[in-house]
């Protein structure tokens, strides 16, 4: 009788921890940014109706829907590929938009390791983006609410904010404007990017459900005791609609391996480069915006 229970208790054991192995979810998550605001002063081509139209295309640019599938240890977040109207948003602006807007790519973490893997297509060029994971210090909040029937509990946290995210630019106030106007009133070019800057620190409020206990949220965030379901951080909000775990058919949890591997610094010395000699070579030309397609 001892030795049946034994054997029992045993495959009870083996059964719980096959379980955990083989435990996997996927999350749909909804990504949606504030498009910021064009000034087309001295460009008396520009309409109200075509700055208007040119706004509504920014915001349908900034409107993403993300796939996040994750077990116990690791996750692939992607985004979901739409199907687009014929010369809507074509050529190498579309990509380099997206990469610059949290798209693009597969996003890979291991929690365990602490280590991301994105790759990145940038300029015509591809890149594997290897790094540490961001380190967030958590203040884990009272505050709950309902996401999708699940409970979740408020998490706030600043972080650094990236100088190659379009999304963390912030309009300047009118001093600034002022103070930027006499620096340069030499001058008469200007560039729409110059009514913009981003900030050196963003306040990031997540909500994470400890009824999923894993480690693992959308893009790079992580390091709650409960999968994250929405993160805010002023202009973009991440908001989960759908969870669905183990389901019949497994998905492979694995980095991409195409591309040039650089570290995270790297690509952005890359991109911030590129960007301020596309900064310069535009500058002038009408004050507006680069095309938003063909």
């Amino acid at each position: 009788m001892r030795k049946i229970f034994f054997y029992m208790t045993l495959m009870l054991a083996g059964t719980q921890i096959q379980a955990q192995k083989d435990f996997q979810g996927m999350a749909v998550y909804e990504s949606k940014t504030q498009a910021p605001k064009f000034e087309m002063r001295g460009n008396r081509d520009i309409t109200p109706e075509m700055q208007k139209s040119m706004e509504e295309r920014m915001k349908k640019m900034l409107e993403k829907t993300f796939i996040l599938n994750f077990d116990k240890s690791a996750s692939i977040y992607k985004e979901e590929e739409k199907l687009e109207a014929p010369g809507q948003q074509q050529g190498g602006f579309r990509v380099m938009f997206g990469s610059l807007t949290g798209g693009g790519g597969t996003f890979y973490k291991d929690v365990k390791l602490k280590s991301y893997t994105v790759d990145k297509e940038f300029m015509g060029k591809e890149f594997l983006v290897v790094d540490s994971l961001p380190k967030l210090d958590w203040k884990l909040e009272q505050e709950t609410k309902q996401i999708g029937g699940y409970n979740c509990y408020k998490a706030t946290a600043v972080k650094q904010a990236s100088k190659t995210d379009f999304r963390n630019f912030r309009p300047k106030n009118n001093d600034d404007k002022k103070d930027e106007a006499k620096k340069t009133s030499g001058d008469t070019k200007t560039n729409f990017a110059d009514n913009f800057e981003i900030p050196k620190e963003i306040v990031v409020t997540a909500w994470y459900t400890p009824e999923i206990p894993v480690n693992q949220g959308p893009e790079n965030y992580w390091g709650l005791p409960g999968l994250i379901l929405e993160i805010n951080d002023g202009t973009t909000t991440i908001l989960c609609s759908k969870v669905v775990l183990n389901a019949k058919d497994k998905v492979e949890i694995k980095p991409s391996k195409k591309g040039k591997v650089i570290s995270q610094k790297e690509y952005d010395e890359t991109v911030i480069k590129k960007m301020e000699e596309f900064r310069e070579m535009n500058r002038g030309r009408a004050g507006g915006p680069p095309p938003m397609g063909r």
